[in-house]
C-alpha cells in the first residue's frame, strides 16, 4: 500500500513544524483547474458544439437579413441595384442549388476523410481518431458548411410570401447566401489542405507532442505563495500521523462506477474536506482504472465519509477512455504507441521511431525544468486536508523509453538514438534523483544491446555514446543542482 504513498510522505516521518520538513504552501489546490474545465474539455471534444452554435448563428444571420429585405419590399429602404434578383423563381434555383450543392459536398468530403482517417489510425493507432475528432479547423468546417446550408433553406422557405405589393423576394438573404458559398469554397480549400496536413505521420507525432508540452506547463505549472494567505508552516496533525490515522481508522468511499478516471476537481475536494474537517486520501490519480465497489478515496474521521462520498461524486469524471487533462503520461503513451507500432516486424519503419524519441525526449526536458506536486493539499489554514499519489520523474521516463527499449532489441540505430536522447534530457536535469532515473535507463538500453547486437562496430558504436552520456553525468556534483565547476 505503502508504494502507492507520495514520495514526500513515504519517506518523512517529521512531525508539525518540525525544522528542515518540507513545506506544502497552502492553497496550492487553488491553482488545478476546476471540474467546469473539464466539462469544457469533454465539450470541445465533440463533433455537434461547434456546429450547432454556426447553426444557431446562421439563423440569426437570416432573422437579420429577412428583416432588412421585408423593410426593402415595403420601401423603407432601397437596397443596391445590383442585389436584385430578376424573378421569385429565378432566386428560388439560386437557393435551391446552393442547398443542394453543400449538401452533396458535406456528405462526400466527410465520407472521403473518416475513411482516410480510419486507414491512418490502423498505423498510428485508434487513439489518434480522437484527436481529430477534437480538431477545432474540422469542427469550424463542418460547422461552416451546415450553417450555409441552415440559411439556404430558411431563405428558400420566405420567397413569394404574399403581400399586397406583390410577390416577395428577399434579395439581400440571396445575395448573403450567395457570399456564403464563396465562404464555402474557401473554407473547402482549407479543409483539404488541413486534412491531407494531418494525417502527416510527422504532423501528427508533432501534435501530440505539443499536447504534452502544453498539458506539462498546465499541470506543473509552478505554483506562487499566496500573499495574502497565512505562513506556509504546517498546522495540525503532521503528514504522517494522518496516513496513520486514515490507513486504521477511516471510511472506506467506493467507486460507484468502473471507468478511467479522466479529472479530478482538487479544489472541489480540498473545500469537501475542509467543510466536514475532514482529510482525503485518493487511491489513484487521473488515468489510472477504477473498478465499481473498489476503494476511490479513504475518508477520516470515518463519520465524514458518508457526506465526502455523496460530494465526491461530484468532485471526479470517469470514462471509457483516458484524456490529457491532469494525465500528460497519455499523451508520451500515444508517443510510444506510434514507435512500437513502427519498430514492429509488420511496418518496420525505424524512422518514425526515431521522430517519437525526439519528441519524447523534449517532453522529458520541459519536465526536468518543472517542480512536480508532493501529492499534498492543505486549505486556507494550511491543515492537510487532501492526499493523492504523487506524480513521478521516474514513472514518466520509464513509460517513454521501457516499451521502445524493449521493442528496439537488436536495432543499433535506435538504441544509438535512445541514448543520444537521454544525454540531451540529462544535459537540462536539476537534480539527482532525475539523472538516476536517466541512468539507469541508459544502462538497461545498453545491457539490451549488448545481449542483442551481434555486428562489433555497431556495438562499439552504441558504447561510446553511453561513454558520452555517463561524461555528461559526472559533469554534475552529487547532490545534484548545479553543474561543477
Amino acid at each position: 500500500m505503502t508504494d502507492s504513498l507520495p514520495t514526500s510522505v513515504r519517506h518523512s516521518a517529521r512531525g508539525a513544524g518540525a525544522p528542515g520538513a518540507p513545506v506544502d504552501r497552502p492553497r496550492a489546490w487553488e491553482t488545478r483547474r476546476k471540474f467546469a474545465s473539464w466539462r469544457w474539455e469533454a465539450l470541445r471534444t465533440t463533433f455537434w458544439l461547434v456546429p450547432t452554435v454556426l447553426v444557431v448563428v446562421a439563423g440569426v444571420l437570416f432573422a437579420v437579413s429577412f428583416e432588412i429585405d421585408w423593410a426593402a419590399y415595403y420601401r423603407h429602404l432601397t437596397l443596391p441595384f445590383w442585389m436584385r434578383t430578376e424573378s421569385a423563381d429565378a432566386g428560388r434555383q439560386v437557393l435551391i442549388a446552393i442547398a443542394a450543392a453543400v449538401i452533396t459536398v458535406i456528405g462526400v468530403v466527410f465520407s472521403i476523410t473518416i475513411l482516410a482517417l480510419t486507414l491512418a489510425s490502423q498505423q498510428f493507432g485508434p487513439r489518434m481518431m480522437r484527436n481529430f475528432v477534437r480538431d477545432i479547423g474540422n469542427q469550424v468546417t463542418l460547422g461552416v458548411f451546415v450553417g450555409t446550408f441552415v440559411y439556404s433553406t430558411l431563405a428558400l422557405g420566405s420567397i413569394a410570401i404574399g403581400g399586397h405589393r406583390g410577390v416577395f423576394v428577399p434579395h439581400l438573404s440571396i445575395a448573403v447566401a450567395e457570399a456564403l458559398l464563396l465562404v464555402d469554397l474557401s473554407v473547402l480549400i482549407y479543409f483539404i489542405h488541413h486534412i491531407a496536413k494531418s494525417i502527416q505521420l510527422p504532423e501528427v507525432i508533432a501534435g501530440i507532442a505539443r499536447d504534452l508540452i502544453g498539458e506539462i506547463d498546465a499541470e506543473f505549472a509552478e505554483q506562487k505563495p499566496d500573499e495574502n494567505g497565512p505562513a506556509s508552516a504546517d498546522r495540525g496533525k503532521s503528514v504522517e500521523e494522518l496516513l496513520q490515522l486514515l490507513e486504521s481508522e477511516g471510511g472506506i468511499v467506493p467507486a460507484s462506477e468502473s471507468g478511467y478516471l479522466q479529472f479530478v476537481g482538487y479544489a472541489q475536494l480540498v473545500r469537501i474536506a475542509t467543510h466536514t474537517d475532514a482529510v482525503i486520501r485518493l487511491t489513484h490519480r487521473p488515468g489510472h482504472f477504477i473498478a465499481a465497489g473498489r476503494p476511490l478515496a479513504t475518508v477520516w474521521p470515518r463519520e465524514a465519509a458518508p457526506q465526502v462520498a455523496q460530494a465526491l461524486a461530484k468532485a471526479h469524471a470517469t470514462g471509457p477512455h483516458r484524456t490529457l487533462m491532469q494525465e500528460p503520461v497519455f499523451a508520451v503513451d500515444q508517443l510510444v504507441e506510434i514507435a512500437i507500432r513502427a519498430l514492429s516486424p509488420a511496418v518496420n519503419d525505424p524512422f518514425t521511431a526515431l521522430t517519437c524519441i525526439d519528441w519524447l525526449s523534449a517532453g522529458l526536458r520541459r519536465i526536468s525544468h518543472v517542480t512536480l506536486g508532493k501529492g499534498v493539499y492543505r486549505d486556507r489554514s494550511g491543515h492537510v486536508r487532501l492526499i493523492e499519489p504523487d506524480p513521478s520523474y521516474a514513472r514518466t521516463a520509464n513509460r517513454a523509453f521501457d516499451k521502445i527499449r524493449q521493442s528496439a532489441r537488436g536495432m543499433p540505430v535506435v538504441i544509438i538514438h535512445m541514448v543520444d536522447a537521454l544525454t540531451r534530457v540529462m544535459e537540462e536535469t536539476t537534480t539527482a534523483e532525475q539523472r538516476l532515473v536517466l541512468a539507469r535507463q541508459a544502462e538497461m538500453i545498453v545491457r539490451s544491446a549488448e545481449e542483442s547486437v551481434a555486428e562489433p562496430n555497431d556495438l562499439e558504436d552504441i558504447r561510446s555514446r553511453y561513454r558520452n552520456f555517463l561524461a555528461k553525468a559526472a559533469l554534475y556534483d552529487p547532490i545534484g543542482r548545479s553543474p561543477a565547476p
